[in-house]
């Protein structure tokens, strides 16, 4: 795993305009490389599914591996796995020994629909897409997708890797998988990727769910519990592998979060699990948000 030093990033922080510039380019150099290996395999494998835990930039990463994709020539149809959650009444298979529903559990997705629409996008038979109300927890109407000789399909949802779900394709499928995968070094403290994607849920959660950091950090507990059952153990599937960390993204997150961190260090009783978050954005010099690039995977949670 790459480790990179506070002293690298505050010094890169100097001249803003170029380390932003070439952090986002080797980001991109990581998707250019994995659309080219993705489009040489598309005639026998035309279904891209794109796994990754919480926070790890799945939704713009497969985004842009798309427009990539269609500069090559080839129409690539892009879907959130989100869409064949089924409805709360319906998830009785997802609880767990205490009674409780495991939001993290795969078997939260309609499991043979999604497996009959994997089979038929397979041989370019048409499927209806649900859609997914999350207000109302209720699955509404959605939309048709006819995959034509030659297009791909790109899944992207946290469970695309469980074989419980596409263990049964993998001849027509190409794996991939999204996270951070950079820890931040400053001396012998290191700060842990999935501190990062952290961060990243911390302001994502703020801006588009009104929760606040108390919340996301509670709720966070049981987003690791579900990493370590339904995800991690099937990453070792992936043809391709895609380290998200963007190199200037941290120093952007420090006068975004560090007043809301330092406020919540009063009100949290188990703050000092998260701690770290803290003290690392005041050992970095910061990077104003205005410069961060509207294509950014930054943007996906920062707005």
């Amino acid at each position: 795993m790459k480790c990179i030093s506070v002293e690298s990033l505050n010094n890169a922080a100097n001249s803003p305009e170029s380390f932003i510039s070439e952090s986002e380019k080797s980001y991109a150099d990581q998707l250019e490389a994995a659309a080219k290996k993705i489009f040489a395999q598309r005639a026998e494998r035309p279904i891209v599914l794109i796994s990754g835990p919480s926070g790890s930039g799945k939704t713009t990463s497969a985004t842009r591996l798309s427009i990539i994709l269609k500069s090559l020539g080839c129409k690539a149809h892009t879907i959130s796995m989100d869409n064949y959650f089924l409805p709360m009444h319906l998830n009785e298979h997802a609880r767990g020994k205490d009674g409780k529903i495991d939001f993290e559990s795969p078997q939260r997705l309609d499991i043979p629909l999604f497996k009959e629409h994997l089979d038929k996008l397979s041989h370019g038979e048409e499927i209806d897409i649900p859609s997914f109300d999350f207000a109302a927890q209720e699955r509404r109407e959605g939309m048709p997708l006819l995959r034509e000789n030659g297009d791909l399909v790109i899944l992207e949802g946290i469970h695309a890797l469980n074989p419980l779900l596409t263990g049964d394709f993998d001849d027509c499928t190409q794996c991939v998988y999204v996270s951070v995968r950079t820890r931040i070094q400053n001396g012998e403290e290191l700060l842990h990727p999935s501190k990062i994607r952290l961060m990243r849920r911390l302001m994502r959660d703020k801006l588009y769910r009104g929760r606040s950091l108390s919340e996301t950090f509670e709720f966070f507990k049981s987003v690791e519990r579900g990493e370590d059952l339904y995800i991690m153990p099937y990453k070792h599937r992936a043809d391709i592998d895609i380290d998200t960390f963007i190199e200037y993204e941290t120093s952007v997150y420090r006068d975004i979060l560090l007043p809301e961190l330092e406020k919540t260090a009063g009100e949290y009783p188990d703050y000092a699990n998260y701690a770290d978050i803290e003290k690392f954005l005041k050992y970095l010099a910061p990077v104003d948000k205005g410069l961060v690039p509207s294509h950014s995977l930054i943007r996906e949670f920062i707005g």
